[in-house]
């Protein structure tokens, strides 16, 4: 049966049920939101739409509001129609999908899909959103086509931002559904879907809480404080930043002491049944109601102390809340320099003292976990690390973290500390197997515990993932960036500085990669597989030489990175920037330069150096001037179009998502968008194909850029006086407004005038370098690098 999914019904508007309509509205999609009908009415209500769908409008709206936003852009919530389920319930006739979002009660979800069955229509798909309750219980009384057609679809919170969406079928659920749902959930949700069998808390969160609660559980012989804890399990080691008590105050200390009751009552032959037991601290924060941001105090309390917000935490001893500890933890210490988290992993794992106890019982605890969980929640290995990893927002899931501590080393030391694995992970080591994963043909490959080799991960065949190509398709490498053959006849330029920002490294391998390419290649992709995909120019180094005054230096610096993204925007074979997270400062510079953008939904793009106080000078001002040109229409206001990208700059303003990209033109609407970020290199690589048999033509300098001169400068500068004089701006920021004011409007020109992009480039660099000499740029510098804040002076 071929379905195609036009529009959706979504029922039950909370926290969940409404954010997930939103990711639907994201891509496109219709949808219809129902909610009850609030109980408590007034008999002159009673009969009030408004009224009646006041629960699910005030929750859409809730969500609308949010921040972080769970639409791409405000303009989707257009395609979200509410109503509430007495009356609106025959609308979901016309919904290809319906999913059940109500609350986590079996006795009320079957009583729904009862009134379900009276509209649906047969062949409709149904899910249920359900974290925790066995699917086969919600299918009593159903019909067959019911039956065949559900499955559990379990998104998790935030439905946009969390990667992982679970499908959970029912032994009645037919096959062709559940691969729908998987292949819809990868490719237009944009999801790590995994596959799950109907065991309790799925996958997961059976892992996740018991990662959790095994933490919970060793603290009590070890003297950390909560705030060394949460240092201890969050980015350093690859997780998130909430790490494990500020995680816990985030979803609440009673949904985890539910989750955990619930696990340790249904887990009867779980040979560590006994971590989800709650541990006696979280016994007394549940006791005392204390359960984090919902009642503003848990192993975290905001208060003010002299009329300042500070963070104070719990002192797991006296229940007292202190100020965070100051203290300077090994691993933090040891790692401060790394990027590559499989360098840092090897550092924790082998730490002496307290830290490397707490990191070996800590993993080696779910190292074990995780092996007898198979075949009991998943059949095959690699879907509990995508899980987790999806789901939990971990780098790296637990098999792969472990292969990246060194798999037999690791194996070797759990047995000696009494901690044995499954057997299948002794028989995995005797015949001669040095890790879960590897690489074959250029394709990823796990173990495959029933038959005892390696496959290939289902999905992901025709994915490009870097690692395959590390021991054989190295074109060139230095510390900063490496230059790989991604077969095809494409490149990829990869970089590795923190945060990958820009330094000589990385400008080497992109003027290296072009002049490869133009000789033996017929494209270039600049993307990764990091969290970010550049966060700007190296600071550090502007920042030393600006303060010793190597003004030479500085002007050498600023044109290298012009000449760089000139050579892009020219070079004689397509050039795609595949960008994902953080693209800010040069890291959006080169963006704009390159051939063609191919864009994770996730993209986070814009100019932010006046932030610093300096203003875009790799080409940043320039191309929005050129842009604005470009988009002027005869007869409409071009100083109005002008002022739109001038503001954009001017404000720092940073593009929340690819959509709101693409409506303040950083990203052009020919641009493409990939919502699942695993498939984001391929697509790049497949559009620089694409590009270079269409027979790709380089485009040619420009010189007739027009801009507005005198006109322009005193809109601009009338505009920016304003501001000074309502207290919006400093002083500083009204004379580094004003400089960029000068290079958009094309100088002191006396009339509109065509100038070339060099002639941009000149006013940028020479604007760039006198903001370099001024001692309030340098103190907005300082603070961005040693404090971590920006600074308004």
């Amino acid at each position: 049966m071929k379905r195609t999914i036009k529009k959706v019904a979504v029922l039950g508007s909370g926290i969940m049920g409404s954010r997930i309509a939103c990711h639907f509205a994201n891509i496109g999609v219709e949808v219809l939101l129902l909610d009850i009908v609030p109980k408590d009415l007034s008999d002159k209500d009673k009969d009030n739409p408004n009224a009646r769908n006041k629960l699910v409008n005030g929750s859409l709206q809730t969500a609308i509001k949010s921040n972080p936003s769970p639409l791409f852009s405000q303009s989707k919530a257009k395609l979200i129609s509410t109503g509430n389920i007495d009356d609106d319930l025959p609308k979901i006739k016309d919904a290809n999908w319906l999913i059940e979002v109500v609350v986590e009660n079996l006795e009320i979800k079957k009583s729904l899909f009862e009134k379900v069955e009276q509209y649906r229509t047969p062949g409709t798909l149904i899910t249920s959103n359900t974290s925790g309750i066995p699917l086969h219980l919600m299918l009593g009384g159903r019909t067959e086509d019911f039956q065949k057609n559900f499955c559990g679809t379990h998104f998790f919170n935030p439905p946009r931002y969390l990667r992982l969406l679970e499908i959970i079928p029912t032994d009645k659920t037919d096959r062709d559904v559940a691969s729908f749902l998987m292949h819809y959930g990868d490719l237009y949700l944009g999801k790590e879907t995994v596959l799950c069998k109907d065991t309790p808390a799925f996958i997961a969160n059976r892992i996740g809480v018991y990662s959790m609660m095994s933490v919970m559980h060793v603290i009590n012989d070890f003297e950390f404080s909560v705030g060394e804890i949460d240092k201890l399990t969050g980015p350093v080691i690859g997780r998130a930043k909430s790490a494990t008590f500020r995680t816990s105050d985030l979803v609440g200390l009673d949904t985890t002491v539910n989750v955990s009751n619930n696990l340790y009552e249904a887990l009867e032959s779980d040979e560590s049944k006994e971590a989800f037991k709650l541990p006696e601290v979280v016994k007394e924060l549940h006791r005392r109601q204390w359960l984090g941001d919902k009642t503003r105090q848990g192993f975290y309390k905001k208060t003010i102390i002299n009329g300042a917000k500070e963070i104070l935490e719990l002192n797991l001893k006296t229940f007292g809340y202190e100020p965070k500890k100051k203290s300077k933890l090994h691993i933090l210490e040891e790692t401060k320099n790394i990027e590559n988290l499989k360098k840092r992993l090897q550092i924790a794992i082998n730490l002496d003292g307290a830290e490397g106890d707490f990191y070996r019982k800590t993993f080696f605890g779910l190292f074990k976990y995780v092996s007898f969980r198979i075949p009991e929640i998943a059949d095959e290995l690699f879907r509990i690390d995508q899980a987790v990893a999806g789901g939990f927002a971990w780098e790296m899931g637990p098999f792969e973290t472990w292969d990246a501590m060194g798999f037999k080393d690791i194996l070797s030391k759990m047995n000696q500390a009494g901690m044995k694995p499954a057997a299948w992970v002794k028989e995995m080591a005797d015949a001669g197997k040095e890790s879960f994963y590897t690489y074959k043909n250029g394709k990823k490959m796990y173990y495959d515990v029933s038959s005892k080799s390696y496959k290939v991960i289902p999905g992901t065949e025709g994915f490009v993932l870097l690692d395959m190509f590390k021991e054989n398709n190295v074109v060139w490498e230095k510390p900063g960036a490496t230059i790989y053959d991604a077969g095809d006849g494409i490149l990829n330029v990869e970089f590795h500085t923190k945060m990958n920002s820009i330094d000589a490294d990385v400008l080497e391998s992109i003027n290296t990669a072009i002049t490869i390419a133009e000789k033996d290649y017929r494209g270039i992709v600049i993307g990764n597989e990091a969290q970010q995909f550049s966060a700007g120019a190296n600071l550090s180094m502007l920042f030393m030489y600006a303060v010793d005054q190597e003004f030479d230096e500085i002007d050498l610096m600023v044109r290298t990175f012009q000449n760089t993204v000139t050579k892009t925007r020219f070079s004689s074979v397509p050039i795609i920037a595949a960008t994902s997270g953080l693209t800010l400062g040069g890291g959006c510079e080169l963006s704009l330069h390159c051939d063609a953008i191919q864009a994770h939904a996730e993209t986070y793009i814009g100019l932010v150096e006046v932030g610093v106080g300096l203003i875009p000078a790799g080409g940043g001002t320039k191309e929005l001037t050129l842009r604005a040109a470009d988009d002027f229409v005869p007869g409409d206001p071009e100083l109005n179009t002008l002022q739109e990208y001038f503001m954009t700059i001017a404000t720092a303003k940073v593009a929340a998502s690819a959509e709101e990209a693409k409506e303040m033109n950083l990203i052009k609407a020919s641009d493409e968008v990939t919502l699942n970020r695993s498939r984001l290199l391929k697509d790049a690589k497949n559009k620089s194909i694409t590009l270079s048999e269409a027979g790709y033509t380089p485009p040619t300098p420009r010189s007739d850029i027009k801009v507005q001169g005198k006109s322009a400068l005193a809109m601009f500068y009338a505009g920016v006086n304003g501001m000074k004089y309502g207290d919006y701006i400093s002083d500083y920021d009204q004379k580094i407004a004003q400089k960029l004011a000068f290079i958009m409007a094309g100088g002191d020109l006396s009339a509109p005038t065509m100038v070339s992009e060099q002639y941009l480039l000149d006013l940028e660099r020479e604007a760039f370098l006198s903001l370099c000499g001024e001692p309030k740029t340098l103190e907005r510098i300082q603070s961005i690098l040693f404090k971590g804040k920006p600074l308004r002076n």
